[in-house]
């Protein structure tokens, strides 16, 4: 970011509000359709649903040192890196 942007500075977009918008503002139970608020609901913890799902949940019993080989760069992400190195043994082993 520029160091002389101002963040301050309004756009089209995004004017700044004034008073005046802040005293006509509603809350938006009042303005949003209880639809809205109902697709908003989910337990504590809970993921919503996937539009499409595109992948398929599976349990799978590794060796220790397989999940510690793809947890040693970096704990984040483990499982897409051993998804990834799976995709390449597909790709390089055809049946």
């Amino acid at each position: 970011m520029n160091k002389d942007h101002n963040l301050w500075q309004g756009d089209e977009e995004n004017p700044i509000w004034t008073e005046d918008d802040f005293k006509k503002a509603q809350p938006a139970q009042e303005v949003l359709p209880k639809d809205f608020f109902e697709g908003m609901k989910r337990s504590r913890g809970q993921r919503g649903k996937q539009k499409a799902p595109t992948k398929q949940q599976v349990t799978l019993r590794l060796d220790p040192e397989v999940v510690d080989y793809f947890k040693s760069e970096t704990p984040d992400g483990w499982q897409t890196r051993l998804n990834q190195a799976l995709k390449n043994y597909i790709h390089e082993h055809p049946i």
